[in-house]
């Protein structure tokens, strides 16, 4: 199918595990809550809307949570709960479209340029399953609805929440023009602040400058930028994509130092690992043999150190402190400054065939979910 000619929908459910919270116990309805295990080192998974009122954002320290929401009532994840409600809402997908790419739990592309029913537009195909969500499970969800992948995730999160936004092939420019770049995926608060050297801060300064000149100061990058600058995003719908790796990264506002970047590397270690745990629930989950760390220099330079280790890790405190030792394999000078960190798992292998060839081999095992 043509790029031009693709009707994709992003389908974000709001709030899912506050929210799913909320739904089935009565008593949290209309409070703060806050989806996360208490302690230094936790992170938010999820943040009802009455807490975002605070502040509270997901992927933030639960610590600092708590001191913006004092009254939040903290309820720990549980995510077998949350996959059983996403399964629900795959359902609700696959009966207009086979052509399902989910992100997550709580969102998924859906290309829905040939649908399996009869509804006469893509807009009319978000309208419905955004009914058969609230009817089914009880929840809201939002959407989007553009020509390409990118657009229809910017629309989805336009009217949150309980809304539906469309982006039309013919609006497409217009629309991109007076956003900050910073709506572009993948531009940061540093790529913000590196464009803004070049005097661009809106969408529509940035497609000013021609792909060459944006190519030769960002590499490929900026040809990539350019191209979002325009609209363009040529990236299909891929359904059932298998899981290579689970990651989270953060950018940080100043440069560290390799020493400094322990507490980073254990907040990203929870939220990987919270992550994780979808990928090994039940009886036929996969599980991670390699951790990895990735690092990014103050010249953007990217180095990825990785261990496969003889006992899989069983807590986001295991693959934190995994993740804290591989900073031992950097080779650069002690005053190279660190722009980015992330944490991952990857090398997924089925859980069931790794305990065979474990129980073979007598190697011990440690596999949690399955």
């Amino acid at each position: 199918m043509p790029p031009s000619s693709r009707k994709i929908i992003h389908v974000d459910m709001d709030a899912f595990y506050a929210s799913v919270e909320q739904r089935d116990d009565p008593s949290l309805r209309g409070k703060p809550v806050v989806v996360a295990w208490r302690g230094a080192r936790s992170v938010v998974c999820a943040a009802s809307y009455e807490a975002r009122r605070f502040g509270v954002r997901s992927a933030m320290p639960a610590v600092r949570a708590e001191r913006l929401c004092p009254q939040a009532i903290f309820v720990p994840p549980d995510f077998s709960r949350y996959k059983a409600v996403s399964r629900q809402v795959r359902e609700i997908f696959a009966r207009h479209t086979g052509l399902i790419e989910p992100l997550s739990l709580d969102e998924a592309y859906l290309d829905v340029t040939a649908t399996r029913t009869a509804l006469p537009s893509a807009t009319a195909t978000a309208e419905a399953i955004r009914a058969a969500i609230r009817e089914e499970t009880r929840l809201t969800a939002s959407a989007g609805v553009a020509p390409n992948k990118f657009l229809a995730k910017i629309a989805s999160d336009w009217r949150k929440p309980d809304g539906l936004f469309v982006i039309r092939p013919h609006q497409v420019e217009a629309f991109l023009a007076p956003l900050p770049v910073g709506r572009l995926p993948g531009v940061g608060k540093v790529m913000e602040r590196r464009l803004a050297e070049l005097g661009i801060a809106t969408v529509g300064e940035l497609r000013t400058h021609p792909a060459q000149e944006l190519e030769q100061r960002f590499g490929r990058w900026g040809r990539r930028l350019h191209e979002l600058s325009l609209g363009i995003d040529e990236h299909p719908v891929q359904p059932d994509r298998p899981t290579l790796q689970v990651s989270a990264e953060d950018t940080f506002e100043h440069d560290l130092a390799l020493d400094e970047l322990a507490p980073h590397i254990h907040r990203l270690a929870e939220k990987t690992w919270a992550g994780y745990q979808r990928e090994t629930q039940g009886p036929h989950g996969r599980v991670a043999r390699t951790v990895v760390l990735k690092l990014k220099t103050s010249d953007f330079q990217t180095l990825t150190r990785s261990l496969t280790p003889p006992l899989l890790p069983v807590s986001a405190a295991e693959l934190a402190a995994i993740a804290c030792d591989l900073r031992e394999r950097v080779d650069r000078p002690a005053d190279t400054r660190y722009r980015l960190v992330g944490v991952g798992l990857a090398g997924f292998v089925d859980a069931e065939s790794f305990a065979a060839q474990s129980d073979l081999f007598g190697m011990p095992t440690s596999v949690r979910g399955s």
